[in-house]
């Protein structure tokens, strides 16, 4: 194993899951990177690693979610069948992409990641006159109501232009499986634009739906034979540290001063793995 340790793939797994659970984004988009470039691992073993942390932290940040009743569950339940048959697609094209589309593909991921991090996202609720009658979303029950702490009241939304968020979520699980993602990055903002879900809902449901996506992706990593226990199982257990570290650390950050940090970050790595697609390293692995 090129990398090395055990304890360095710890080491960098606990702090890239710091970093993504700072900004509740999925630890993928820095583990990756971070392992292909400074590691040596081979960019699918990367993949794989990264989709068993997700799993993991997933299954670890799930339940407050669902204590405080900010998952909808019955939209994830619906959203996932999109999002797995995604995830199996993305899979199946893994073997038929050229490795250097990958790294430009994930080169883009890490450039709308940074300009949506630059870009305050806007609370949408769509007013309940404003739905039309009939709808999917009317007809499977999708509506419903999470409670705001600061009012003490239960606030009501709806479900809208179901049949766009499935099509956005089907992407989604391509670009998860394909690279190694959380893909909340890709999630979130489809909740919002596409579904007009308030923004805590979207993260929450979001996050419930990404340890799902991954499962489904990882049983086909598994099967390939790309998920390697020397590499899978530390990163695993530093990303479950990290994203915890991670949410303690944003209490004690600012938010302006976290934002551009991570702007920084992503374009540097985006960078790096766009140079790498046309086979241009600007640091070697010993």
């Amino acid at each position: 194993m090129e990398a090395g340790s055990e304890g360095w793939l710890f080491a960098v797994a606990l702090g890239t899951s710091a970093l993504g659970g700072m900004l509740g984004m999925a630890s993928g988009i820095f583990i990756v990177p971070v392992l292909v470039l400074f590691g040596g691992i081979d960019l699918y073993h990367a993949i794989a690693a990264s989709i068993v942390s997700v799993i993991a932290c997933s299954c670890g940040s799930a339940a407050p979610f669902l204590r405080s009743r900010l998952t909808n569950l019955r939209l994830a339940v619906v959203l996932e069948v999109a999002t797995t048959l995604g995830a199996l697609t993305g899979v199946f094209l893994v073997g038929i992409l050229p490795i250097s589309y990958l790294y430009l593909l994930f080169t883009a991921v890490l450039l709308v990641s940074a300009q949506q991090m630059l870009t305050r996202r806007r609370e949408q609720v769509a007013a309940l006159a404003d739905r039309p009658q009939g709808s999917w979303a009317d007809r499977l029950r999708l509506h419903s109501t999470h409670p705001d702490p600061p009012t003490g009241r239960e606030v009501a939304y709806r479900v809208q232009r179901l049949p766009l968020g499935l099509l956005l979520m089907y992407g989604a699980g391509v670009i998860s499986a394909l690279l190694g993602i959380g893909s909340g990055v890709l999630k979130i903002p489809a909740m919002d634009t596409a579904l007009r879900l308030p923004i805590k809902v979207s993260s929450a449901t979001s996050n419930f739906m990404i340890g799902v996506t991954a499962a489904a992706s990882g049983a086909a990593y598994f099967m390939r034979g790309d998920i390697l226990p020397a590499i899978a199982a530390p990163v695993a257990v530093g990303s479950v540290v990290g994203s915890i570290l991670g949410a303690r650390i944003l209490l004690r950050v600012s938010n302006e001063h976290l934002r551009l940090f991570f702007v920084v970050i992503l374009v540097a790595l985006a960078v790096a793995m766009g140079l790498m697609a046309f086979d241009i390293q600007l640091y070697r692995s010993p």
